[in-house]
């Protein structure tokens, strides 16, 4: 027997989890163009932007890939009503913040790249930070159990 009121979320729950899944997808086809890059890829990048991709600490791509996967399972468990959502969306927050700390403090991202560059990563920040408030509030709404 279960004691726990299940309460039934509203639409928009549902539009929110399924729109931040796909976004979330998209990250990790980025990551997965980014990880497989071919040789003709790389020689079609500039000189700088090779030189910035081979320069990348490993670090940087294990925070770009639990960001993106930690964001996708997230997104999953919001679809799944589950709690684990809100943990696992942390996580992806903390690996979006260590991929945004490198590029903006520790590389010549922005250099290479140009400010235009700003833009998908402040998007990624907002959305990553919005989609653990509303694992929060889905919380405490009693949505995801």
């Amino acid at each position: 027997m279960e004691n726990t009121l299940r309460v039934k979320p509203p639409l928009w729950f549902w539009i929110i989890s399924v729109i931040g899944l796909l976004w979330n997808l998209m990250g990790v086809g980025a990551y997965l163009a980014d990880a497989f890059m071919s040789i003709e890829d790389l020689e079609a990048l500039t000189q700088a932007q090779r030189e910035l991709h081979e320069a990348q600490p490993a670090w940087v791509t294990a925070c770009y890939a639990i960001a993106v996967w930690a964001g996708a399972l997230g997104c999953v468990f919001l679809l799944m009503r589950k709690k684990w959502a809100r943990p696992v969306l942390l996580v992806s927050l903390l690996g979006v913040i260590g991929q945004q700390i490198y590029m903006k403090f520790l590389s010549n991202t922005y250099e290479v790249y140009g400010g235009a560059a700003m833009l998908l990563p402040i998007m990624v920040i907002i959305i990553a930070v919005a989609l653990v408030f509303f694992a929060r509030l889905s919380d405490s709404k009693q949505w995801i159990l």
